[in-house]
């Protein structure tokens, strides 16, 4: 899995979510938001 991408679209999502006004495109960003953080916890090993 390649980081870089991951982190670059983390950071496209949170600019995204600091200046998105309607409630259901903002909760889709958050879930889009952290399922990219999640794959950056799950390639990590323990």
């Amino acid at each position: 899995m390649d980081h870089s991408v991951a982190h670059l679209n983390i950071a496209h999502f949170k600019r995204l979510l600091a200046r998105e006004t309607d409630e259901a495109r903002r909760q889709q960003q958050l879930r889009l938001l952290a399922e990219e953080e999640a794959k950056i916890a799950n390639s990590n090993p323990p």
